[in-house]
């Protein structure tokens, strides 16, 4: 098994992979970077095209859900995409933020960081940036950020709680993220939960929902909501690379699901509503 450090290593040279790869070669790969990773990030991934601020070039289907969608973003906003890639969802919450706004993405893969700033030249958008760091130690000042949003990159970190408490750390009193992630409900077999291409690929890094949910309770964030759930179904044929025909059928027979959700929750504090006329004057 793994280590934290071999896994993020992992996960660093197969999205390096992917972001120097053009869009169709990644699509029309059987297995994409190598391995399933892409495949099976291409079984999850929503449709972002009549969304504004879309940009194709910047989509490489690796997401799992449409945090933006979701994320309450208002004119003006400071906003952080933590694990930015090639800047998809960074530039949707720009389209929210507007000039007047800030959206910083954060990503560790320093290709992804090269793809997305070549990206935001193109669009000229002088408020979008993108840092290299690791997102469980962001590489931001504390309680900067009006929103945070997230697709589908919790799962690929060892460390998720770290991850849960530094985006409390960021976010301002009284701000909120909205995040897409996989999480599962029951047991993954013991082939999948140790497969490296497995984990690449997001399914064998999810924990259970419970937990999910938990640690962000524990964390202090309040107003907690599911704002999306649905389940993943992996393909036979992926499955079959990691199980044989009888582990297949037991694992298709059993309670065990994979599902993307999309949370929102809030960090106390900030301004409260006036109560009285005059108040806020």
């Amino acid at each position: 098994m793994e280590t934290p450090e071999q896994l993020k290593e992992l996960v660093r040279q197969k999205y390096s992979e992917i972001a120097l790869q053009d869009k169709e070669e990644n699509a029309a790969s059987c297995c994409g970077s190598g391995g399933c990773s892409t495949e099976v990030y291409n079984i999850m991934t929503d449709d972002y095209s009549d969304m504004k601020g879309y940009t194709p070039d910047a989509d490489l289907g690796l997401g799992c859900g449409l945090p933006t969608q979701f994320a309450r973003i208002k004119k003006g906003d400071v906003v952080v995409d933590l694990g930015s890639g090639a800047g998809n969802d960074a530039f949707i919450a720009r389209a929210e933020t507007g000039e007047t706004g800030k959206v910083i993405g954060i990503d560790f893969t320093p290709a992804m960081i090269s793809k997305a700033r070549l990206n935001a030249e193109k669009l000229g958008f002088h408020n979008v940036e993108f840092r290299e760091g690791d997102i469980e130690h962001m590489p931001v000042n504390d309680s900067i950020a009006d929103v945070i949003v997230s697709n589908c990159v919790l799962n690929l970190v060892p460390n998720k709680e770290g991850v849960i408490k530094d985006i409390f750390r960021v976010l301002k009193p009284g701000a909120h993220f909205s995040i897409s992630d996989i999480v599962l409900e029951g047991d993954l077999p013991l082939n999948i939960k140790t497969a490296a291409e497995m984990y690449a690929g997001c399914v064998s890094g999810a924990i259970q929902k419970k937990d999910y949910l938990s640690l962000i309770e524990k964390t202090g964030f309040s107003d907690i909501t599911v704002q999306k759930e649905k389940k993943i179904i992996v393909p036979d044929d992926i499955l079959s690379q990691f199980l044989d025909a009888e582990q297949l059928t037991a694992f298709k027979q059993s309670d065990t699901g994979i599902y993307s959700i999309t949370v929102f929750a809030k960090k106390p504090g900030g301004q409260t509503a006036c109560c009285a006329p005059g108040c806020c004057d």
